[in-house]
């Protein structure tokens, strides 16, 4: 579950919300109840919302993105922020003869249970353990040659980068290991517009820049998660 304290957040929100407004019924303040009832419904349509979207949405929406690389199976692929291996494991089902590599610092606030322990049993439940390689390290600094990857993937993971020169220096490392002709694909809840200006900066081309809909809707329309890519000229 991806930063799990904020359906935690809001679900207790919407329940306190409700009980408050049951109250307020019982004594009498009608204004109070109605206002209380709709923001506790709200509230839980939030954290419904961003349930869907960690639970089921993303995995959804990334089986599309990985498919749209038309992968031939013989890639190596790198998932920055892998977590538990969302991606990373999707990609490596698509990779019989290649390989996927995830690079994450572990953080249980980012993602619940992150550790790469987690991610290898997962990997094992989905008989590719075989086809992953796990790297603790920070995606500013990445631990591989320049050009080392045909694709390049990262899932709500640049934007835990706090400061500006920071997600630009994930960005450049992004595209310093992706090879020539190289695909690559951001999903992100903000600073996606940073991203697709450094990917004009840095020269790449085909660059997209979209939303993917209500199924990575992070408690409702207004945080949603969009995609940018971009190819590294041959």
């Amino acid at each position: 579950m991806d930063a799990p304290y904020v359906p935690a957040g809001y679900g207790a929100a919407g329940i306190v919300l409700l009980v408050w407004g049951v109250v307020s019924l019982a004594l009498d303040k009608a204004v109070a109840a109605r206002s209380a009832l709709l923001l506790g419904c709200l509230a839980l349509i939030a954290a419904g919302l961003y349930m869907y979207a960690t639970r089921r949405g993303k995995f959804v929406v990334w089986e599309k993105l990985l498919d749209d690389l038309a992968l031939r199976g013989d890639e190596s692929i790198l998932d920055l922020g892998c977590g538990r291996g969302a991606v990373l494991l999707a990609a490596a089902r698509r990779l019989p003869e290649g390989r996927a590599h995830g690079v994450d610092l572990w953080r249980s606030q980012d993602q619940s249970g992150n550790e790469p322990a987690v991610t290898e049993r997962n990997a094992q439940a989905e008989g590719v353990a075989d086809r992953i390689e796990l790297h603790t390290g920070d995606m500013t600094q990445l631990p591989f040659q320049d050009g080392t990857f045909h694709a390049v993937v990262s899932s709500l993971a640049i934007h835990n980068i706090s400061d500006s020169a920071g997600r630009t220096a994930a960005i450049e490392e992004a595209v310093r290991v992706l090879g020539p002709g190289g695909r690559l694909v951001v999903a992100d809840i903000r600073n996606t517009r940073q991203y697709r200006a450094d990917l004009q900066r840095l020269g790449l081309h085909d660059i997209t820049h979209r939303g993917v809909g209500p199924r990575m809707w992070w408690t409702g329309p207004w945080m949603p998660t969009t995609v940018v890519t971009g190819t590294k000229p041959s």
